[in-house]
C-alpha cells in the first residue's frame, strides 16, 4: 500500500484528487494540505502536488516531505520547470489533465524510485543536456564572467570588476562561447541558464 498526501491550493482541486485516489486498492490518501503550514508530520511515501508554475518546488521540498517522492502536476512547466523540479528531487511530472490511470501509475512508479515525464519533457531533456554532458566545463572564473554577462556587463566593466584586462576577459567570452556552442553573448547567457551554470 503507498501511502499518499495531497497538497493543492485549491480546496476543489483537493477534493479531486482524493476522490480520485479513493477506491484505488494499492493507494492510501492518509492526509490532504493547501500548504505545508497545514503539514502535521504525516509520514507519506508519495506527496502529489499541484505546481503553480513560478513556485519554488525546491523549497516545497525542502520545508515538507524531503524524503518522499514527489509526484507534480501542473499545466505547463517548461523545460526549465522539468528541469528545476528533477534537480529539486521530484520523481514525476504530469499534466493536470492526466487520467486517474496515469496518475495512479505514476505514483507507483515513483515509489518504486523510477522518473516519470512526459514524452516531449523527455525528448526536449535530450536535447537540451545539463552541465555535466559538457565535452569541457566551464571553468569558475568563466562562470564568474559568464554571470556578469547575464547582468548584462560590458568586456571593460567586467574586466574593472575583475581586476583584469578587457584582452583577458575578451578571451574568456570566446571560450565560454565555444564551450556552449554559442553564436553570441546572449545565446551564451541562455545556454548557460538552461544548463543550470547560472542562475538569475
Amino acid at each position: 500500500m503507498t501511502r499518499v498526501l495531497v497538497l493543492a491550493p485549491s480546496p476543489v482541486a483537493r477534493a479531486g484528487l482524493e476522490s480520485l485516489l479513493r477506491g484505488i486498492g494499492t493507494v492510501e490518501v492518509i492526509g490532504s494540505v493547501a500548504n505545508w503550514t497545514e503539514h502535521a508530520g504525516e509520514d507519506p511515501d508519495v506527496v502529489l502536488a499541484e505546481w503553480e508554475n513560478g513556485d519554488e518546488i525546491s523549497v516545497e521540498i525542502a520545508d515538507g516531505v524531503p524524503e518522499a517522492a514527489w509526484v507534480l502536476m501542473a499545466d505547463d512547466p517548461g523545460l526549465s520547470g522539468v528541469a528545476e523540479a528533477l534537480r529539486a528531487g521530484v520523481r514525476a511530472v504530469l499534466p493536470r489533465h492526466s487520467s486517474a490511470s496515469q496518475i495512479v501509475a505514476a505514483i507507483e512508479a515513483a515509489a518504486a524510485g523510477f522518473v516519470v515525464l512526459q514524452p516531449d519533457d523527455l525528448d526536449g531533456l535530450l536535447v537540451n543536456p545539463r552541465p555535466a554532458s559538457l565535452a569541457e566545463p566551464l571553468t569558475p572564473r568563466e562562470v564568474e564572467v559568464l554571470a556578469m554577462l547575464a547582468e548584462g556587463q560590458s568586456n571593460k566593466s567586467i574586466a574593472h570588476r575583475l581586476g583584469i584586462s578587457e584582452h583577458t576577459v575578451k578571451f574568456h567570452v570566446t571560450s565560454i562561447m565555444g564551450k556552449l556552442n554559442a553564436g553570441s553573448r546572449t545565446e551564451a547567457v541562455t545556454q548557460g541558464i538552461r544548463r543550470g551554470v547560472i542562475m538569475l
